[in-house]
């Protein structure tokens, strides 16, 4: 009778210690999983860090190269100097102003991107930057679109509009507003590069 006894106080205790690892275990398996996944978000944040730096470089870049894109040819008349310069095109100066405006968000929103690496769990900074990244990407291609097809104009010319291409005498001047344009297309690589990994951290949550 004792050895039955013994053995049914065995058993109980047994069945107890299972009931009792179940949930520890369940909170060990989902604790490993969040910290799992809190480390992948917190490398998405460091490489969006490294991407908004680098498109904030590009994107000063060109506003640099375009605003400071000026040639005078060293002949001139009586009546005419010969000069070019980016704001004699409305299209180069609304390039300036909205690659600008691009390169101040690129460089006030590295503060949101720090605070995704600190707490890269938070969906609200994540969101916001999505948004304003969007915006950022239609402004910049608008820019650098438009900057785009003048750059084609200055190089090529149109004959059946008497638009004659210029590059052939304000050779430095066509330089660098085709730097600055190939500038602001880079910015815009990379700021679709912040928009996926955005989208992408944001699917994680």
């Amino acid at each position: 009778m004792e050895k039955s006894e013994a053995t049914t106080i065995e058993v109980a205790e047994t069945s107890r210690e299972r009931k009792g690892k179940a949930p520890l275990l369940a909170a060990m398996v989902a604790a490993d999983h969040h910290a799992k996944a809190a480390g992948t978000k917190r490398g998405v944040a460091i490489f969006d860090l490294i991407l908004r730096i680098s498109a904030a470089a590009a994107a000063l870049g060109a506003t640099i190269a375009m605003g400071t894109a000026e040639q005078t040819l060293p002949f001139f008349t009586q009546f005419f100097q010969f000069q070019a310069s980016y704001d004699d095109l409305p299209t180069f100066s609304f390039f300036v102003i909205a690659m600008a405006i691009v390169t101040a968000y690129l460089v006030l929103s590295v503060p949101f991107s720090i605070v995704c690496i600190v707490r890269p769990v938070a969906a609200a900074p994540r969101l916001l930057l999505i948004l304003c990244d969007t915006l950022a990407v239609t402004l910049a291609t608008s820019a650098g679109g438009a900057a785009a097809a003048i750059v084609y104009l200055a190089h090529n010319g149109n004959s059946d509009a008497n638009w004659l291409a210029i590059c052939q005498q304000f050779t430095d001047f066509c330089q660098r507003v085709s730097g600055a344009v190939v500038g602001s297309f880079i910015a815009v690589a990379l700021l679709i590069f912040l928009v996926v990994l955005s989208a992408i951290a944001l699917k994680k949550h």
